[in-house]
Order: C-alpha cells, then structure tokens, then sequence
C-alpha cells in the first residue's frame, strides 16, 4: 500500500510544491503517489476536496492507514517520522534545530510576500520595486538564510548542509523572488539560483508545463521576461519518424508520441510523458540517459 499525496496545479501552488519536493528529493517515490486537483481559484479547493473531510486546503497527504493531513508542516513532520532513513532532517543537532525554525518561520510568516506576489511557474515577470512591507521580508530572509549558512557550517548551497526539510519549505519562496526580481541581495541570490537549478524543481515546472492548466486568475498582470531558471534543451513534438527507443524511458510502455531534440527522434507511451521532456529534457535522468 502508498499514501496519496493531493496537490494542486503545479504552475500555482506554492504549498503543493514544497510537500512534493518532500517526496521527490528525498526518495520516497515508491511510497507516495500524487494526485493533482485542478481548482479555479484558491477559493474552490474546498469543493474538489469532499471526500477527504475534514480536510479543505491543498496539498494534503492521506496515508496507508487513513491519517489525513492536511497541512504542509505536519506532511513533513510525518514523513520524515515514518522514513527516518530518508533523511528530511539533518542529523547534527545545530543543523536540525536550524533548519526546524527556519521551515516553521516560512510556515507562519512571510505574510506580504505570500500574499501580494504569488508562485507563478508559468510566466516570470520584469523586476520590479517591492513595497516596504515585501522589502522588510526580503530583508529577513537574506538575514535568516545568512545565518543559517554560518551556524551550520554550510559549503553547498543549501541552508544547513544537506538539503533538507528547510529548503523545500523555502523552494516556493525562491521561485518566488526570482519571478518578481526580488533575489538581489548575496546570499538570496546564490540561494535562489540553486533551486532553479535543482533537478527535482525543473521536473515540477516541467510536468505543470506538460499539464497546460493555465488559468487567468493566478496570472499577474505585468511585462514578461524569459524564465530565469536554465534554459531548456530545444526539443519539439512530431506526428511522424522512427524513434531510437523501442519503450518509453519512464514507464517501460511501448512508445506512441514523438520528439525531436538535436536531430534526434524519440518515443513515449503517452503525450504527458513526452511533453513534460520537451519542457525540459534535462531535467530527466531516465531521458537523458538514452541521449
């Protein structure tokens, strides 16, 4: 048996990605499956949810044995209570103790950042000059991540050590800043460029891209710019071609849906599976070892 993690569209929610990247970045695939809901508005989750009362809000994790979670803190407590050997917390207890305030702090703060400029994996928009109240949480995070880097010791670049609870936690945050050109501070900056970059990150934006669920009402309304994450392979689909793979390289399925990237033909069992690789083929490991 698995839990069922419900989450909802990966181009909006920003606490939806922080308890998948618990599952994803820490190994815990096999025993989690996700299923994604599809609200209009943060408002109309409730509806989509009437069968797991008494949970209302998104993501929430129901496990093997009937507990339902429904709140992003007490997912991660679970998990990493349930699979101590994943290591979602770090074992040193300086780093421990840091990363727990540091991922609470984000869980019940950061108001006027949450509030006034949300998540959007779709669109990045130009850099613009935050109000005081969004300045003065910027401010704090560059200070509390600064922070964190020293008390722990930190080489890499994740808060205290090895990532950890913390950094999906704070993963939202950064897509965040980065979207609004809000990572200009040292620390921030290098921070908020290492999430971009994080594998498991990519293949969330790359599988909300695939999904195509884009809706109006979390869209901001501002000038554009290119995504300031790294910039995906170029690939495209085709209807015709010969693929130099017999079987999808995710689910082992006879191949029905074509790609081309660098002169290249490839196959997948669905149209999913092939365009969440043409969103980012890098991203993919199981992909990128048949190039």
């Amino acid at each position: 048996m698995t839990h069922t993690l419900y989450i909802g569209n990966r181009l909006y929610f920003s606490w939806s990605l922080a308890a998948w990247l618990m599952v994803d970045r820490f190994g815990l695939s096999d025993h989690v499956r996700t299923t994604v809901l599809y609200p209009e508005t943060e408002d109309g989750v409730g509806t989509l949810m009437t069968d797991l009362a008494p949970a209302r809000t998104l993501p929430t994790l129901v496990t093997q044995d009937g507990a339902i979670l429904s709140d992003s803190m007490a997912i991660a407590e679970e998990l990493a209570t349930r699979y101590p050997a994943a290591g979602l917390w770090p074992q040193d207890p300086v780093a421990r103790g840091t990363a727990r305030t540091l991922a609470n702090e984000m869980h019940s703060s950061f108001r006027a950042l949450r509030g006034g400029w949300p998540v959007n994996l779709h669109h990045s928009y130009q850099p613009i000059t935050p109000p005081a109240d969004v300045a003065a949480e910027c401010a704090r995070l560059e200070t509390v991540w600064t922070h964190a880097r020293a008390v722990t010791g930190s080489q890499g670049p994740w808060l205290c050590g090895d990532y950890s609870i913390a950094d999906a936690i704070f993963a939202p945050m950064a897509v965040r800043l980065a979207n609004y050109g809000f990572d200009t501070a040292p620390t921030t900056r290098a921070y908020v460029a290492a999430h971009l970059a994080d594998g498991s990150l990519r293949r969330w934006r790359a599988m909300g891209l695939a999904a195509g669920k884009v809706s109006a009402t979390f869209e901001h309304d501002g000038p554009t710019r290119p995504w300031p994450g790294p910039a995906p392979l170029p690939a495209t689909a085709v209807d015709t071609g010969t693929p130099e793979n017999a079987a999808c390289p995710y689910s082992g399925d006879p191949v029905t849906h074509l790609m081309q990237m660098g002169g290249r033909t490839f196959g997948f069992c669905n149209a999913f599976c092939r365009d969440k690789t043409i969103a980012d083929p890098a991203a993919w490991p199981a992909f990128m070892a048949l190039v």
